[in-house]
C-alpha cells in the first residue's frame, strides 16, 4: 500500500463497488413511510450506496433537523442554505417510524444548526428521549455535528440516553480546508474526546468516528489519525470509500481496493480500538447494531495508544 495519493481515476467504477439495486416491498414501503411522517434520511440526502440493502432490511438512518445543512462540505450531498425552523413534531414522527419498523438499533444523525443557539442539542434529546418512550427495547446511536466547539450540548444530549455516540471525523487533518470547510480536526476530536470523558445521570455511551478514504491522504497520515482518535478514547472506528455524489463535489483521488482496507482494519485494530468496520461501502450506520455489540463485548487492547 503506497503511502502517496494517486492520480484522480478515469473510467468506471472498480466491479467491487457495484451495488444491487432492489426496489422491492420492503423498500417500497420504507420510502412510503418516510414520505408519510414527513421525515429525512441520510440514505437519502447524502445519496448513501446502501440504501437499497438497509432499507430491503427494513432499517433506515434518520437525519433529523432538516434537511438544509449550514456548512458547505466538499465531499457531502446534503443541501447547503438557509434551514427551516425546527418541528416540534419531528421527535414523535421519528419515534412512530422506529416503532413501524420495529428497530432494535436506531441511528440518529442531524444537519449542522449553526443557526441555533444550541447547534440542535435540545432537539437531539428531545428525538432520543420520544424513541425511547416509545420504544423501551431500542437503543440508540446519535451522530451529531461538532456544535461547534461548544462544550454544552453533550451535557443536553448524553443524559437522554443513547447507547453509542457518534460523530465523524470524516478525513485527515490536512486536508479539512478543503472536505469539511468550516469545520476543524482539532475540534472534532475534542468533541470525541469530551464524550469519553463524560459522566452523567446515565451510563456514558460508547464513543465512536468514522473517516473516507480516496481524498488525497497518505498512509502515513492514515495510522497518524488512527493513534490520535484511539488515544482520545475512541472505541469504535468506521473507514469507508468515498464516492463522489455529483460533479460539484470533490473528485475521488483513488479506490481502494478490498485488500488495503483489510490492511487498515488490522493496522487501525493494533492502535486500541474496541471494534473497527473497514471496506469500500461501509458507512457509520451501515450495520451499526453489530458495532456496537461487537465493541460492548470486547475487551480494549493493550495498546500505546489506547486510554485506560
Amino acid at each position: 500500500m503506497s503511502g502517496l495519493p494517486r492520480p484522480a481515476p478515469t473510467g468506471p467504477k472498480p466491479a467491487w463497488l457495484k451495488i444491487r439495486l432492489d426496489t422491492g416491498e420492503n423498500y417500497r414501503g420504507v420510502h412510503g413511510m418516510v414520505q408519510g411522517l414527513r421525515l429525512h434520511t441520510v440514505c437519502q440526502e447524502a445519496r448513501c450506496p446502501n440504501i437499497y440493502e438497509c432499507w430491503g432490511d427494513r432499517t433506515a438512518t434518520f437525519m433529523i433537523l432538516g434537511d438544509v445543512c449550514t456548512r458547505r462540505c466538499g465531499f457531502c450531498a446534503v443541501a447547503t442554505g438557509r434551514p427551516r425552523a425546527v418541528d416540534p413534531d419531528e421527535p414523535d414522527h421519528v419515534a412512530e417510524a422506529v416503532r413501524h419498523l420495529d428497530l432494535k438499533h436506531a441511528v440518529i444523525t442531524m444537519v449542522d444548526r449553526d443557526d441555533l443557539p444550541d447547534g440542535g442539542a435540545a432537539q437531539v434529546a428531545r428525538v432520543i428521549r420520544a424513541v425511547r418512550g416509545r420504544n423501551p427495547a431500542c437503543e440508540v446511536e446519535i451522530l451529531t455535528s461538532d456544535f461547534r466547539g461548544v462544550e454544552c450540548p453533550l451535557d443536553v444530549v448524553l443524559p437522554a440516553g443513547p447507547v453509542t455516540f457518534s460523530h465523524n471525523i470524516e478525513t485527515v487533518p490536512r486536508l479539512y480546508p478543503t472536505v469539511r470547510q468550516g469545520s476543524r480536526f482539532e475540534r472534532s476530536a475534542g468533541l470525541l474526546r469530551r464524550a469519553v470523558r463524560w459522566r452523567g445521570s446515565a451510563a456514558r455511551p460508547l464513543v465512536k468516528t468514522g473517516l473516507m478514504v480516496g481524498l488525497g491522504e497518505s498512509r502515513e497520515e492514515l495510522l497518524l489519525t488512527f493513534a490520535a482518535l484511539a488515544e482520545a478514547g475512541v472505541e469504535i472506528l468506521t473507514i469507508g470509500q468515498y464516492l463522489r455524489p455529483t460533479l460539484a463535489h470533490l473528485p475521488v483521488a483513488r479506490y481502494y481496493p478490498p485488500g488495503e482496507f483489510e490492511e487498515l482494519r488490522r493496522e487501525s485494530l493494533a492502535c486500541g480500538f474496541r471494534h473497527v468496520e473497514a471496506g469500500p461501502l461501509v458507512r457509520s450506520s451501515y450495520h451499526a447494531r453489530r458495532h456496537t455489540e461487537s465493541a460492548a463485548s470486547a475487551p480494549a487492547l493493550d495498546s500505546p495508544f489506547a486510554r485506560p
